[in-house]
């Protein structure tokens, strides 16, 4: 099983920017799907993004197209979420979530995943 490792998070102002990182450990990366999913206060998980394999696709949530943008590097076993124009409704743990699959498409559905990390707090103040 991969092992998940998220940093980045933090507190900062609305429209401001933060960047996540997602560290994998234990198993080949780039045989995972990877996805970031948050969890707000008193409310469901939810979807944000995914990046297929070898980055060739990549997938968002409404609320945060033009403001997101998720990248891999294979080589440093790492996924990133550079979040950009933060709105305080963005305030939640943000999660990355590991998918093992061998085609070009990543899911959006949280129970597709089967690995996830322990979370990173992303507050934003108005």
């Amino acid at each position: 099983q991969v092992q998940l490792v998220e940093s980045g998070g933090g507190l900062v102002q609305a429209g401001g920017s933060l960047r996540l990182t997602c560290a994998a450990s234990g198993r080949t990366f780039s045989n995972y799907a990877m996805g970031w999913f948050r969890q707000a206060p008193g409310k469901e998980r939810e979807f944000v993004s995914a990046i297929t394999w070898n980055g060739d696709r990549t997938y968002y949530t409404d609320s945060v197209k033009g403001r997101f943008i998720i990248s891999r590097d294979n080589a440093k076993n790492s996924v990133y979420l550079q979040m950009n124009s933060l709105k305080p409704e963005d305030t939640a743990v943000f999660t990355c979530a590991a998918e093992e699959r061998f085609d070009s498409y990543a899911s959006t559905v949280a129970t597709s995943y089967n690995a996830w990390g322990q979370g990173t707090q992303v507050t934003v103040s108005s």
